[in-house]
């Protein structure tokens, strides 16, 4: 009954989380960022393509001034409440809510993916207690190509006859207004024709951009991630429990012991709230490789190096080290003062896209102080937090509208279940696998390779000076 109760008080924070963020934001979404595109088209684009359209999407909506955060209609605040991964990663994917017969068996897909046997044995030949987390996920993620597939074999690489001329493929894509459309599948039609050929298993391995390669991958990030931990730990990895939902496997897997209804529910809110944000650096890097009819193994090998950045992720693993430099809630005003005079960094505060209070700290908030609960260490770090919190947004942020971000609370969260600081960016990973995979496959519908431009600012008729002169 206690346990059902602190599912019930975990929901209801999460409403009342909504509550105060609708009373803080209008209801009229941004009108140039929320409709068809009639291609071309014209925006203010900053350096590292800021500002850029470089596609449409059903799939997830960031409203940075106002704080929304929207996958497929639906929004964030109602999906933790309510839902739990794998109803959201079915949603990602295939752009509506499950019925009860689509979730069983969708959640019976996941669980028949779990097992990488050879893919471990074959990362487990690596020194992964050396290796730092996100390079031995990058690793694993690669591995599992070399097990499901044999795009690694001579005989899976592309052949050079398939592919679309040099010509065909860049140069119309920069005249305008946008380029020749003939070229954009010839290599997957060719493609398509060459599978017909072979066997029925040879097809299914060979499909690394198939429905089982994204179920491997979506499974499998978890898999390899929770190993990773267990030796990180100086113990083995075990085997999934098919009994248990994705975050409940996931963290039994990492733990080694069944995890209480709450940590489970706590869990599953974590993976939904990173499962999707917009065109971040992760996606769009996972983007451009599928782009050029690389495989989905591949492209999520690219999503976890671009999350691997520390302008991507790891600030939450930065924000816990803050926290415990810090000290306590009673030292925050002075560590405030040196870092200002310093002009040290505060981790976990502002964000590229937002300009109101993130919708996702607004949920890990309350929940990091549910979970702390009982926790003396930890009911410490979180006051320390909130002070932070609040003199931060007293100074820094009523000038510049900085408020905590997702980064800020989660780390407190994941500490609280056991989870090691070097474990939290690939956590972020096994969720955002579904937005990863989800928005590759969607734009795959309509593909066209990326090719921005670059503008030269270099020399122009310079003479050649023999290396004999130099």
């Amino acid at each position: 009954m206690e346990m059902n109760q602190d599912i019930a008080a975990i929901t209801d924070l999460i409403l009342k989380a909504k509550e105060k963020a609708r009373k803080e934001t209008s209801n009229e979404p941004e009108p140039g960022l929320t409709q068809e595109v009639d291609w071309p088209i014209q925006c203010t684009v900053g350096p590292g393509l800021e500002g850029a359209i470089a596609s449409e999407t059903k799939i997830g909506y960031v409203n940075g001034a106002k704080g929304w955060l929207i996958y497929r209609g639906y929004d964030i605040f109602d999906l933790c409440a309510y839902s739990t991964f794998e109803e959201v990663t079915f949603l990602l994917l295939y752009g509506s809510l499950p019925g009860k017969a689509e979730l069983a068996e969708f959640k019976q897909e996941l669980v028949s993916h779990r097992t990488l046997n050879k893919t471990l044995r074959l990362i487990m030949g690596f020194p992964l207690e050396e290796m730092n987390a996100m390079s031995a996920l990058r690793l694993g993620a690669n591995s599992m190509r070399h097990e499901f597939t044999y795009m690694d074999q001579e005989e899976g690489r592309p052949s050079t006859s398939d592919a679309i001329g040099a010509d065909e493929d860049s140069i119309p894509m920069e005249t305008k207004p946008m380029g020749e459309e003939h070229a954009i599948y010839e290599f997957k039609r060719k493609a398509e024709k060459k599978r017909k050929a072979k066997t029925k298993e040879q097809q299914q391995l060979e499909d690394a951009c198939g429905r089982d390669a994204v179920y491997h991958l979506i499974s499998g990030v978890a898999t390899i991630t929770a190993a990773i931990a267990r030796v990180h730990q100086g113990k083995m990895p075990i085997d999934p429990d098919p009994e248990l939902s994705h975050a409940g496997n996931f963290l039994y897997m990492m733990t080694g012991k069944r995890p209480t209804p709450v940590e489970e529910r706590i869990m599953d809110i974590a993976l939904i709230l990173h499962a999707d944000h917009g065109m971040n650096a992760s996606t769009f890097a996972s983007m451009v490789v599928a782009s050029t009819l690389s495989d989905i193994y591949f492209s999520v090998g690219a999503g976890i190096g671009a999350l691997s950045g520390p302008l991507h992720g790891g600030a939450n693993e930065e924000v816990v080290r803050m926290l415990h430099a810090i000290g306590s809630p009673d030292k925050v005003k002075a560590w405030m003062e040196k870092t200002a005079k310093s002009k040290g960094k505060v981790s976990g505060f502002g964000h590229r896209v937002y300009k109101a209070y993130d919708p996702r700290a607004r949920i890990l908030g309350p929940l990091a102080k549910f979970v702390v609960k009982g926790n003396p260490e930890a009911e410490n770090l979180y006051q320390t937090a909130r002070v932070l919190e609040q003199e931060v947004t007293a100074t820094i942020g009523a000038k510049k509208n900085i408020f905590p971000n997702v980064d800020f609370y989660s780390g407190i969260v994941y500490s609280c279940m056991g989870i090691a600081p070097e474990i939290f960016t690939p956590i972020f990973a096994v969720s955002r696998v579904s937005g990863w995979t989800a928005r590759v496959f969607e734009y795959l519908q309509n593909n066209r390779i990326f090719r921005p431009r670059a503008m030269y600012t270099g020399e122009f008729n310079k003479d050649y000076t023999p290396l004999d002169k130099r």
